[in-house]
């Protein structure tokens, strides 16, 4: 009897050793290092299981051994808080270190840059192509956006803000277009609410409509200002706004980037040459810069601009119709010379 006692108690020290020893291993593997050597993004689909992501993991190099990994989930009560999406685990990331990232949420941002100037169909066009947006407006027209937006009968150009904007993979296309809207309405608020007396603009949509003009018309950051206070004086002397950008924007997508004598002859909606007053609609996306602009133009004598033709994009300011003609003249000049050097 004391011998089956010794070979019993014998027994229970060698499981007590052995399992001491495999929760001493566990607990070293889940401190280990990762076998990767560099950063590597997965993504985790919505329904996964633990043990399909441990798998998933152990494939794609993060952790060496997937059984312990979903093990450790289900003793730790973390499995019930992973999240899926897409995320980024750096070199050698220790299994718990993985865990935490899971349970965390923070997922990889992909980024699209909306640039001031981009008409409303260039914004479309690069959300259609960007690879992290899941796509759901494919076919729908610019009318279903904006219904689906909450702005049913109104023209989409110019209610989005140019921004860079941050968001993770699988974000629809309408949801990034719900956010750029959101934040054209506040930062247009935010303007008009700092507008300067008395300008000849009734209400916040004629200030947008300003600013794609400004936005279009600016090769100088620090120009804006002036430009926005020559279309101010002349809307308040009712003089026409003579801009290029418009009529270009009215000719539609056939315009080839060249505007000709017939194009200004040609009266549409947004032919400021034919007709009096701002076009019907914005006619592009300007940026909060602009916006600021339209609002709080810069005070002079100025009713005139023209390019000079030099590369940094700058204008000549002019206060007679006279010295506007000579400015011409000379722009003309500076692009013939410019041609001939090329």
């Amino acid at each position: 009897m004391a011998g089956l006692m010794r070979i019993l108690l014998g027994m229970a020290a060698v499981a007590i050793l052995a399992a001491a020893a495999g929760a001493w291993w566990a607990w070293q593997q889940l401190e280990a290092p990762g076998p990767s050597g560099e950063a590597v993004i997965v993504d985790i689909p919505p329904g996964s299981s633990l043990a399909g992501i441990s798998r998933r993991l152990e494939g794609e190099g993060v952790i060496r051994h997937a059984m312990l990994f979903e093990w450790y989930g289900r003793v730790s009560g973390l499995a019930t808080q992973v999240r899926a999406g897409e995320y980024r685990f750096p070199a050698h990331d220790t299994p718990r270190e993985v865990m935490a990232r899971l349970v965390s949420g923070e997922t990889v941002l992909h980024s699209l840059t909306v640039i001031e100037g981009w008409t409303y169909a260039q914004m479309r066009a690069a959300i259609a192509a960007h690879p992290a947006i899941r796509h759901t407006l494919d076919e729908a027209s610019d009318e279903t956006v904006m219904t689906r937006l909450g702005r049913p009968g109104e023209h989409p150009e110019g209610w989005f803000l140019p921004e860079t904007y941050r968001f993770p993979r699988g974000t629809s296309d309408l949801e990034l277009l719900r956010t750029a809207h959101q934040a054209m309405v506040e930062a247009l608020q935010d303007a008009w609410e700092t507008r300067r007396d008395a300008l000849p603009l009734e209400s916040p949509y004629e200030a947008l409509i300003l600013a794609s003009i400004v936005e279009k018309e600016t090769g100088l950051a620090e120009e804006r200002g002036r430009v926005a206070g020559v279309f101010i004086r002349r809307l308040e002397r009712g003089m026409r706004l003579q801009t290029d950008p418009t009529v270009a924007y009215g000719v539609g997508p056939g315009f080839e980037g060249r505007l000709r004598r017939v194009h200004l002859q040609t009266d549409t909606p947004y032919n400021t040459y034919t007709r009096h007053g701002l076009p019907p609609t914005p006619i592009a996306l300007p940026g909060k810069a602009a916006l600021a602009a339209a609002v709080q133009p810069v005070d002079g004598p100025w009713l005139y601009f023209v390019a000079t033709g030099r590369p940094d994009g700058s204008h000549y300011f002019s206060t007679t119709l006279a010295e506007h003609n000579r400015a011409v003249q000379k722009y003309l000049e500076t692009l013939r010379a410019r041609r001939q050097a090329e």
